[in-house]
């Protein structure tokens, strides 16, 4: 009879240990929070990525990330035909922004052309309730590096001139970023992208106008180009077809 209350008390320590267990990884389980993504997952800027895009049965444009430092990275764009392009855009990663700083000659080369902002808002996915943004050294904040569960608007007015201010381009940027959403094109199914709405008017060369109209889909882990629906200056859609590490 002992031996027997001894087995039952033991038994009975057992299944308390193992429920204390139990309700102990639930309540880890319902305090556990899913890490926010970052820009970085979709665009891939710090990575030695490149990627190319196809319209009508053709390839249309390539691009290709060359990283220059923990925080800072080029984008090139052009023709495969006759790659590399002779022109980058420079990004810095600071904070919580990721920083557009300016144009060069070709990735990793010195910046021949500054973009300036004189006036940044931020507001909602429709442009409603537009707020300034503090200035970042006159740098434009092209987009959150933390990616928001919802969509956001930013508008930035300014200029490009190169460092010695010899010519002047005036410029506007209005750009709406939509939160983590399955997506396909022509070519992969299954993905996750981040939209990008931008516009783009300027003086260069002609009077100020609207020059571009666009919507691009972002795709993690693949990067820039996923999708590209182009209204403006022409009726435009390519697809991102090949995307690589070199």
């Amino acid at each position: 009879m002992r031996k027997k209350l001894a087995l039952l008390t033991t038994a009975a320590a057992l299944l308390a240990a193992a429920g204390a267990v139990t309700m102990s990884r639930a309540s880890d389980a319902s305090t556990t929070t899913v890490a926010a993504e970052n820009y970085g997952q979709y665009s891939l800027m710090f990575e030695r990525s490149a990627g190319q895009y196809w319209a009508g049965g053709s390839a249309a444009g390539q691009w290709a990330w060359t990283p220059l430092s923990a925080t800072e990275s080029d984008i090139s764009w052009g023709d495969p035909k006759t790659w590399p392009p002779k022109s980058a855009e420079h990004f810095i990663h600071s904070g919580d922004w990721v920083l557009l700083d300016g144009y060069n000659d070709g990735a990793g080369r010195p910046l021949t052309q500054l973009q300036r902002v004189t006036s940044e808002k931020i507001g909602n996915a429709t442009c409603g309730a537009m707020t300034p943004i503090p200035s970042a050294g006159g740098k434009q904040h092209y987009v959150k590096w933390t990616i928001p569960t919802t969509g956001y608007c930013l508008d930035a007015v300014g200029t490009i001139k190169p460092p010695n201010g010899s010519t002047t381009v005036n410029f506007r940027h209005l750009q709406k970023w939509s939160p983590p959403h399955p997506c396909a094109n022509t070519y992969f199914s299954n993905q996750t992208c981040i939209t990008q709405f931008e516009q783009w008017w300027d003086d260069n060369n002609h009077p100020y106008g609207l020059q571009l109209s666009r919507t691009l889909e972002i795709a993690r882990g693949k990067g820039p180009a996923f999708t590209n629906h182009t209204t403006v200056p022409v009726s435009w859609n390519a697809d991102g077809r090949y995307y690589w590490h070199y």
